[in-house]
């Protein structure tokens, strides 16, 4: 069984980084849609978005391992509301009419509560990163 590296100071490598972003990204998925299955409303919605910002967050560290939580939460953070004040632009809206993709991505209208809600996902995001990041690792 080939073992994947882990840094000098024993932190996990950048093989073992990415393969653990990239199951967060699909467990981060499947947890939207499970909120969208089992919540409606407000719920659903600004659950949804604070949990797009964690998937946001994932491919980040899934495409640089080495970026610090910090830089990978407000990486996620600017790009989810970048997304949101695109919509005060009629380019999403035109996009998610013809694409399904283009409106689980980009959405249609723009709504201010969302800005607080992409927040939240950065921090929680953020918060499991540090943790997991800093946490011992078995020899």
């Amino acid at each position: 069984m080939t073992r994947i590296a882990e840094t000098r100071d024993g932190a996990p490598g950048p093989a073992r980084t990415r393969l653990a972003a990239a199951g967060a990204a699909v467990v981060t998925v499947g947890a939207g849609l499970g909120l969208r299955t089992v919540a409606a409303g407000d719920v659903a919605k600004y659950g949804g978005d604070a949990l797009y910002t964690v998937l946001l967050l994932t491919l980040v560290v899934l495409a640089a391992p080495r970026v610090t939580p910090l830089v990978a939460a407000g990486s996620a953070l600017a790009a989810s509301w970048a997304v949101e004040f695109l919509q005060l632009s009629p380019v999403p809206a035109e996009l998610s009419a013809r694409s399904t993709l283009a409106r689980l991505v980009l959405g249609s209208t723009f709504n201010a509560p969302d800005l607080l809600w992409y927040t939240v996902g950065a921090a929680a995001g953020w918060l499991i990163h540090t943790l997991v990041r800093t946490a011992p690792t078995r020899r």
